[in-house]
């Protein structure tokens, strides 16, 4: 193939010490996208068991039962997302597979379908005869060119070895794929404007309720799972619910892929137990921090969630844990900054984004992101105002919970956590008209370090 796999994320992980690899289980074997090398490493024996051994509702039952949640950023329930379909519908159901990952700091996906793109096809199947559909989409991120030939094919190869189409291995099981292209838009990662997406309409989200496992695509039931949790589904079924349960946490079951990137000498992605502690992720399996400069902070699940310090580094990667800890575990993207690391012009690229990637929809998060953007710009090269701050702060307050779909809350997160964190560093690009670290920083104005004096012998109350 004269492509090139030219992704971080195809470096493998190095094996330090004994840990399961359940979705990343070969999938740096040579060949293994190609049909025939995949069947040789056990590719689509999940398949005929779990056509064989189960009857639809018994493998919705298993899933539950291995507390698999969602890998795409809300971590619902996988099993119980598939029973939300009503039993009995005049519209047929469909499958729509979000393989249209463009979280920032996440390139799980995109890893799975260019390296193994079988896996993720199987997990369709599998998924769709679980959930009683007859025509399953999967929807990837224009910009993934790769990814999308790369699945394009496993489908082409599917259909000519007979797991696709009419009457699957013999079980009367009869299913159509196929694959949607994206056309590069954040927003269409949202389910509900990735079914627009898919019916040729701008991708704008839709109100809710109704919800799509109601009325979804074409107004029919549908089921709307991640890349990466659809590739998880072959290896529950041929484990077994119990076995793949056995690892993470309680109410965080089994393995995730966690992209990690930034300041560490070893980025790449890395399946691990849930629950497994940040530090190990980082120092362990990353290297630690790059050029032996200290950790100043992390962003524990892509560019959407709450900035986290440096004391939460020994917080477990698990739903909870993190969620406890004052973030998300969202994506999976753990994102490593370092002592150098300005942080007002972090936020602002970031902020920049969802600035660029808003919809437009609704007027918080449409006329919000461009305020917002504004204001950092003016912090950051050195013309802001103290009460700047505060503004920030009120419009993330206009903007989150208040605009049409999540992007919203996504824009605010990373503006309202550094200010609670590092608000002495927006000071500082106040008062000294520069960064407070880096190649480029400024030292205080003496009139600036009285007034953070000042300010930090001053009661919280009584200012």
């Amino acid at each position: 193939m004269a492509d090139t796999l030219d992704t971080v994320a195809a470096q493998p992980a190095l094996p330090l010490g004994p840990r399961p690899q359940i979705v990343m289980k070969n999938i740096f074997a040579p060949g293994i996208d190609q049909i025939e090398t995949y069947r040789k490493h056990g590719g689509y024996q999940a398949l005929e068991k779990a056509l064989r051994q189960f009857q639809p509702d018994e493998l919705l039952e298993e899933v539950k039962k291995s507390g698999l949640r969602g890998r795409g950023g809300a971590g619902f329930a996988t099993g119980m997302k598939w029973s939300f379909l009503p039993p009995q519908s005049p519209k047929p159901r469909y499958l729509c597979v979000n393989c249209d990952e463009s979280e920032p700091g996440t390139f799980k996906d995109r890893m799975l379908m260019e390296l193994n793109p079988h896996q993720l096809v199987e997990g369709a199947i599998i998924t769709s005869y679980a959930t009683k559909v007859h025509h399953a989409f999967i929807y990837v991120r224009g910009e993934l060119a790769l990814a999308g030939r790369q699945v394009e094919r496993a489908i082409r190869e599917a259909y000519e070895a007979g797991f696709i189409g009419k009457n699957i291995l013999g079980s009367g099981f009869d299913l159509e794929m196929t694959i949607s292209r994206g056309a590069g838009a954040y927003i269409c990662g949202e389910e509900s404007a990735l079914l627009e997406s898919l019916e040729g309409k701008r991708g704008y989200p839709r109100l809710k309720p109704p919800f799509p496992a109601v009325v979804g695509l074409y107004g029919g039931p549908t089921v709307i799972n991640n890349c990466e949790t659809v590739a998880t589904v072959p290896a529950i079924v041929t484990l077994g619910a119990d076995t793949y349960g056995a690892y993470g946490t309680e109410k965080s079951k089994g393995t995730r892929i966690f992209c990690l990137s930034g300041h560490v000498q070893r980025p790449g992605n890395y399946e691990l137990p849930l629950g497994t502690p940040m530090r190990t992720l980082i120092e362990d399996y990353g290297g630690g921090m790059r050029n032996g400069k200290k950790l100043k902070a992390i962003i524990p699940g892509g560019s959407s969630t709450f900035i986290l310090g440096p004391d939460k580094l020994d917080t477990p990667l698990d739903f909870e844990s993190v969620a406890a800890a004052g973030s998300m575990l969202g994506s999976g993207g753990v994102i490593v900054l370092d002592e150098d690391t300005c942080i007002v012009g972090a936020v602002l690229r970031m902020t920049e984004f969802y600035r660029d990637e808003s919809c437009g929809k609704c007027t918080p998060c449409r006329e919000g992101t461009f305020w917002l953007v504004q204001l950092l710009e003016r912090l950051e090269h050195g013309d802001g105002k103290a009460s700047d701050i505060d503004l920030l702060n009120d419009i993330c307050d206009n903007i989150s919970g208040k605009s049409f779909c999540p992007l919203g809350d996504a824009a605010t997160s990373s503006i309202t956590s550094s200010i609670k964190l590092f608000r002495d560093e927006y000071l500082h690009h106040v008062y000294a008209h520069g960064c407070l670290v880096g190649p480029h920083a400024k030292p205080a104005p003496a009139t600036a370090r009285e007034t953070n004096q000042s300010r930090q012998s001053t009661p919280v109350g009584a200012r």
